[in-house]
């Protein structure tokens, strides 16, 4: 049973091993700008993501937006698929009680996938109204 047991995580590791080889550098970036009600929406955090079905989706940058409500963030994640990316917003733009985060997410297109470690395309995001958006709630983030 114990050999069994070795056998199998020896089996795991080479197949990360050989899957990381041939695992390609996959690059996005998106920019835009924040506003609540229609004002420049400052300290937002931005987080960037590669989705994951069946796992826990990869992080690939954060950021926060500047005194203009302002961002621009980008990520590079190796994969042996597409990316799947997106990016996430939590702000508390109209949140009277500030505890937690209004949450909001956002698919970014596949043609703003390039491959290699900086992205060729940038994905214009334009701005977003947050007072607008459906207002999920995230206390974790």
């Amino acid at each position: 049973m114990l050999l069994k047991g070795v056998l199998f995580f020896a089996l795991c590791a080479l197949f990360q091993i050989g899957s990381a080889a041939i695992r390609e550098a996959q690059s996005v970036r998106v920019q835009g700008s924040l506003t609540c009600e229609g004002r420049p929406y400052p300290g937002a955090k931005v987080k960037l993501y590669d989705h994951d079905t069946f796992t826990l989706d990869d992080k690939m940058a954060e950021t926060e937006t500047d005194s203009r409500g302002y961002f621009d963030i980008s990520g590079t994640e190796n994969e042996l698929t597409r990316l799947n990316a997106k990016f996430n917003i939590y702000h508390r733009c109209r949140k009277t009680v500030p505890i937690c985060y209004y949450k909001a997410s956002f698919a970014i297109p596949y043609d703003y996938v390039t491959s290699g470690q900086q992205a060729s395309k940038i994905f214009d995001a334009g701005t977003i109204e947050l007072s607008i958006l459906k207002k999920d709630r995230d206390c974790i983030n």
